[in-house]
């Protein structure tokens, strides 16, 4: 029988890890099973971050588990990075897991890492799919914790607490001591403490039957996924709610998993009762799911979004011909003499144009009084009436860019152009809009 260091080994190997040129990333709280599974991934591989969040609940006692953490990985070389909440995140179980996995994408992306390893165990498993019987669930959530989402990963999710335990001990390794883990009033900390045991005076195998369970679950969900591939577009607004209930429920538990969002009863049946009151909506309505998360809803398209609420203001004089790097996006605009052989849709992100007698240009985003003469037509209208008018969703409004001279809109990348640039015979510029890979999460 293997060893859980041999399992872990397997792991990394199945998944193409032991040899990949980006760093792996370790979620290192400094308790048993992280502090596990640093020390065994570090062995077999270098280049290996160990991330860690102090969370600020305990005061002293989370800066001395930080500070036990770091000393732990320079005693192994081991690259260590931390970073601390601010005091006024809210002290909840689902507070403090949104935060870790915002912390865990944003070290993601700061190290260039395709992958964070985090140190869910088969205990946690079996911890999980109690939780979510008791808040209410259906199969899918039978699954219990995945071995592999996105850029998260699982390796111990086969390894009871119990070894995980052993392995330390053997190993001469102190991890940290979390008081809060003693206080029942986290629901999870119930779970584990109080009713876990009372289910293995029933059956001391409870833990493995209990995740034995989850591995059908896991099974039979394979096929149900199968079959949610063949639908066609099933986020479109009027096929969604012409499913059944039974398969709305599931499309909205799948776009919440994909989002790492802490799934339970009564949150879909709010968001779908929500979708069904919206489902005409022209600009569309938005509801809150978690931190910074929404489901936004028109009578076009269902998607989950994230939203600031910030209004976006950018503006950057267009003085010559060249490349403008903004934020999110970079605007080309290049001299062009000769007529294309086929106009750009509407649609894409490349235009041409005849700006002759235009000296004063400003890529910005939208104001107050904004006008556009729209591409075929004589007069122009508000800018706000034009893009209702294209259905563009409210919440996209103030992140779009637009190319002007003083209050006239001359093109709107992805929406069209103005009749005042069209080209009559031949273009005097090419316009193009190059949004960065991965700016935005849908």
């Amino acid at each position: 029988m293997k060893n859980i260091s041999e399992k872990v080994r397997d792991f990394l190997e199945s998944y193409n890890l032991i040899d990949s040129k980006f760093p792996i990333l370790i979620a290192f709280s400094g308790g048993f099973d992280s502090m596990c599974l640093l020390d065994i991934v570090s062995k077999i591989r270098h280049n290996t971050i160990a991330i860690h969040l102090n969370h600020n609940w305990r005061a002293d006692e989370s800066d001395r588990e930080e500070e036990n953490c770091r000393q732990f990985c320079m005693e192994r070389n081991i690259k260590f990075y931390s970073e601390r909440l601010p005091s006024d995140v809210k002290k909840t179980e689902t507070a403090a897991r949104e935060a870790r996995y915002k912390f865990f994408e944003k070290c993601a992306q700061k190290f260039n890492s395709k992958a964070v390893l985090t140190a869910h165990n088969a205990n946690d498993n079996a911890e999980t799919l109690i939780y979510r019987l008791a808040k209410g669930t259906g199969t899918k959530g039978l699954c219990g914790i995945a071995e592999k989402r996105g850029i998260f990963y699982r390796p111990l999710l086969d390894i009871k607490r119990t070894d995980i335990e052993k392995y330390c001990k053997e190993n001469n390794l102190v991890p940290n001591f979390d008081s809060s883990n003693e206080n029942t009033l986290y629901k999870r900390n119930l779970i584990r403490k109080k009713i876990i045991p009372q289910m293995e005076k029933i059956n001391p195998l409870a833990i493995d039957v209990i995740n034995s369970l989850s591995k059908n679950a896991s099974s039979d969900n394979a096929i149900i996924d199968e079959y949610l591939k063949s639908l066609d577009k099933p986020y479109a607004t009027e096929n969604f709610t012409n499913y059944t209930n039974e398969l709305q429920t599931r499309l909205i538990y799948n776009l919440f998993e994909k989002a790492n969002i802490e799934i339970d009863k009564n949150k879909i049946s709010r968001t779908l009762k929500f979708i069904h009151e919206n489902k005409l909506s022209k600009s569309g309505k938005t509801l809150a799911i978690a931190q910074d998360l929404y489901i936004f809803v028109n009578n076009i398209h269902i998607e989950l979004i994230k939203k600031t609420g910030k209004q976006h203001n950018i503006e950057v004089k267009i003085k010559s011909e060249g490349v403008y790097e903004l934020e999110n996006k970079v605007f080309k605009i290049a001299g062009c003499t000769e007529r294309p052989d086929k106009f750009p849709a509407d649609v894409e992100l490349t235009a041409y144009a005849d700006l002759s007698g235009f000296e004063d240009l400003t890529l910005r985003t939208r104001r107050d009084g904004d006008i556009i003469k729209p591409l075929g037509t004589s007069g122009t209208q508000k800018l706000k009436k034009y893009l209702n008018e294209k259905k563009v969703p409210s919440y996209k409004k103030n992140e779009l860019l637009f190319l002007a001279s003083g209050k006239e809109i001359l093109w709107a990348p992805s929406l069209g152009i103005s009749e005042s640039i069209k080209v009559v015979t031949n273009p005097t510029h090419m316009l193009k809009l190059v949004i960065k890979e991965n700016y935005l999460c849908r």
